[in-house]
């Protein structure tokens, strides 16, 4: 599995993943494809993030199980 656009910084956001060292955690990019299915709605949101920036968060997720109870 290759994430070379996913960091993790103990100093910011919390030690949370990150996309590309931005300020915009997995967690968001995945709320965000919640709100936004539409990847233009998206991108006008988030102009910042790429599509690489997506995938892998996506990749990221599916990796790591869903905690029990949440």
């Amino acid at each position: 599995m290759k994430l070379d656009r996913i960091t993790v910084d103990p100093a910011k956001m919390n030690g949370q993943p990150c996309i590309r060292d931005l300020r915009i955690t997995v967690r968001r990019v995945l709320e965000a494809l919640a709100v936004y299915p539409n990847r233009e709605d998206l991108r006008r949101e988030y102009p910042e993030l790429e599509d690489e920036d997506i995938r892998q968060a996506l990749e990221l997720a599916a990796a790591n199980p869903l905690s029990e109870g949440n």
